[in-house]
């Protein structure tokens, strides 16, 4: 399969990379991005000689969020586009969440916004210390609306409320003890650090690791079609408001919203 904004390499022992390939946009979700990760879940779930997926990304950021001009876009649409628009990166997200084969995040650049979702559907996130981390939304005039129940299921009410609304930047640090990182190691170590999160699944049944995950998706913070449809609704909500138009408008002038002192 051809993608365009995304890449596959795997290895001789089944280890599949997943790399964002957006390196000019600092790898922003735009429509396309989105659409060629559903696909690469699907492919990569249903691909018997993959064992284990790792998810990284190309340049010098991990993911700024979502693609701003697409956003942009979405606002100005009608309605159906709109739902259509939001929907769909619930569902990508989804399918990492639930993809068969563990999922480990090789967070090697910043991560802002929808960034801060991809890492949070990893079964693992190990990042590489000096990067920044942040749900910059709400600075937008936006929410982290169809990222948030994987943000939630990942840190906690408690902890994500520390973070959720003030926009403000992680360090590493302050990534791992908000539980967005399993550890950091410095950014020389950090393909070793993977390697060694992807060795003991080498001599574990395929079918007994996708049956524990999905039991433990499960047990875990309810994620149903009911929580991700809420979390559609929310989105559009704040696409439809006067802030989420202002900040975007802010941003793309270069100059500062009017809720900024």
């Amino acid at each position: 399969m051809s993608y365009q904004t995304i890449r596959i390499d795997t290895d001789a022992r089944g280890v599949a990379t997943l790399w964002l390939a957006r390196a000019d946009k600092h790898n922003a979700l735009s429509a396309q991005m989105i659409g060629e990760l559903t696909q690469a879940a699907a492919q990569l779930g249903a691909d018997p000689a993959v064992r284990v997926v790792v998810l990284a990304a190309e340049g010098k950021s991990f993911c700024a969020g979502g693609d701003l001009a697409w956003m942009r876009e979405q606002m100005a649409a009608d309605a159906g586009t709109r739902r259509t628009g939001a929907a769909a990166l619930a569902v990508m997200l989804g399918a990492l969440n639930e993809l068969p084969k563990p999922l480990i995040g090789r967070i090697h650049g910043n991560a802002f916004g929808g960034g801060v979702g991809m890492m949070s559907v990893c079964d693992v996130a190990v990042g590489a210390r000096g990067a920044s981390f942040g749900l910059t939304e709400t600075r937008l005039g936006l929410i982290p609306a169809t990222i948030g129940p994987y943000v939630l299921a990942r840190m906690g009410e408690g902890k994500a409320r520390r973070v959720f609304m003030s926009a403000r930047l992680l360090d590493a640090a302050e990534a791992q003890a908000l539980d967005l990182l399993a550890y950091a190691v410095d950014p020389e170590d950090l393909d070793a650090a993977i390697e060694d999160e992807i060795v003991p699944y080498l001599q574990t049944a395929p079918g007994a690791v996708a049956a524990a995950k999905r039991l433990a998706r499960s047990l875990g913070p309810r994620i149903d079609p009911e929580t991700v449809a809420r979390s559609i609704d929310a989105l559009i909500a704040v696409w439809e408001g006067d802030e989420a138009p202002e900040g975007l408008a802010a941003f793309f002038d270069r100059r500062k919203a009017r809720w900024q002192s």
